[in-house]
């Protein structure tokens, strides 16, 4: 088999098999395929797609490069959630001790943030002592024990696609669905769950802007899940605006405890019932939508998710008590306010531009080197459709100093206000 005979299939429109696909995979992971092949191979695949076929050949292939966790020691049927991201997304931090509360093991592997904010790993180290890192055998019992825990990932997990990635980020071929959806499924799969639901976002502060793109990539994911026997599922929710009203690590964790107390935006709220709906019934702990929602619901008026979201800190060594006195949280020295410059109705709000905003603070990272301040971010006071006075606080600034400015003219100039109302734009696009 020859690498230049499967770049001239793919160029061509022919379907490849397994073998071939496997032996691309393979051959690059290895360092035997050479740099510009696999460049003209992932261009041709840019060009011409992949069949499903294809895409679940290509995932399992990356998958098989390297470490799988094996969860089969973990009892029932383990649910996990993916984002595609965006700005203010705090949902794991809500939905996995929700969904545990409901009898469904959440044995979840996160990642860290490269952008706005930190990623949810970021978000937990807000929590003093809380450690991310334990070893798999620990995850499991804890598990086990508890229905719950939440770590980095371990190992040497899907290098292909590691080296893949870093090829297409070179190569122009990053904004290929084929790939996309094959990169984010063999991290999933490689982690060993055995049913998947997928939130992928859609609008300015989402990575697939439009909803065309959105469905196109949630069937992609979803098609290749279930074409490896794994049951998946997919919502589409919206990313024009901010999810929630904070942006910032410590201030997202106290969003999540007030939402675990049920004193959290509605937006942020319904969206984890949406997807909390949908893993209870991959999980076969729920007949119908209905039934999952009261579920979620009772779990938190009865108080068991957040004592559940104490007992994940405390398992992995963080300062249980903050789930009763957000203010163990890091906090800023200052607090800011962002003064309208005229009166009217929010009208839009450039999500990637607020967290550029928060990334400015000190919020995100620019670089993998970069260092985060856990404490620092941004808290909305209006979005899309809310009306503001002239000089009344669109949003407060939680920073380190007081030299903010470049961050409120991005607030204010990014914070779209007309006379004319206008209706927020539907949380979920597709379910």
């Amino acid at each position: 088999m020859r690498m230049v005979d499967i770049i001239e299939n793919k160029r061509d429109g022919i379907e490849l098999n397994k073998d071939e696909i496997e032996f691309f995979v393979t051959g690059y992971t290895d360092g035997s395929i050479p740099d510009y092949q696999a460049s003209a191979f992932l261009m041709a695949i840019y060009f011409k797609g992949m069949t499903t076929e294809e895409q679940g050949y290509l995932t399992m292939a990356m998958v098989e490069s390297g470490d799988q966790i094996d969860l089969s020691a973990i009892e029932g049927v383990k649910v996990d959630k993916h984002s595609t991201g965006g700005v203010g997304d705090t949902t794991t931090l809500i939905l996995a001790p929700l969904v545990a509360a409901c009898g469904v093991p959440i044995a979840k592997m996160s990642g860290r943030g490269l952008g706005h904010t930190g990623g949810t790993l970021d978000k937990l180290e807000a929590i003093d002592g809380f450690h991310v890192e334990i070893s798999t055998e620990q995850f499991i019992q804890q598990v086990n024990d508890l229905k719950i825990a939440v770590i980095g990932q371990s190992g040497n997990l899907t290098p292909a696609d590691k080296k893949l990635y870093a090829l297409r980020d070179v190569t122009a071929t990053v904004n290929s669905i084929p790939l996309i959806a094959s990169s984010i499924m063999s991290k999933k799969l490689a982690a060993g769950a055995d049913a998947i639901v997928l939130d992928v976002k859609t609008g300015a502060g989402a990575f697939m802007k439009t909803l065309e793109d959105s469905k196109q990539l949630a069937d992609a994911m979803t098609a290749i899940g279930n074409e490896v026997g794994r049951n998946t599922s997919a919502v589409i929710s919206d990313m024009s605006q901010p999810l929630g009203f904070a942006i910032g690590n410590a201030l997202e964790v106290k969003e999540a405890i007030d939402t675990l107390q049920g004193k959290g935006p509605a937006d942020l709220t319904e969206l984890c019932f949406v997807l909390g709906s949908k893993m209870l019934l991959a999980a076969n702990k729920a007949e119908t939508e209905e039934d999952a929602r009261k579920q979620l619901q009772n779990v938190i008026d009865n108080g068991e998710a957040l004592r559940l979201f104490g007992e994940l800190i405390k398992a992995q060594d963080g300062n249980e008590k903050v789930i009763e006195n957000t203010n163990l949280l890091p906090q800023a020295p200052y607090q800011i306010e962002v003064p309208a410059i005229e009166s009217g109705y929010v009208s839009m709000i450039d999500a990637d531009e607020i967290g550029v905003a928060a990334m400015l603070l000190g919020a995100g990272r620019a670089t993998k080197e970069d260092v985060i301040d856990l404490a620092v971010g941004i808290v909305l006071r209006k979005k899309i459709g809310d009306f503001v006075e002239k000089g009344e606080a669109l949003a407060i600034l939680h920073a380190n100093t007081e030299q903010v400015d470049n961050s409120i003219k991005l607030l204010q100039s990014h914070m779209h206000i007309a006379k004319e109302k206008t209706a927020a734009p539907p949380l979920i696009h597709a379910k």
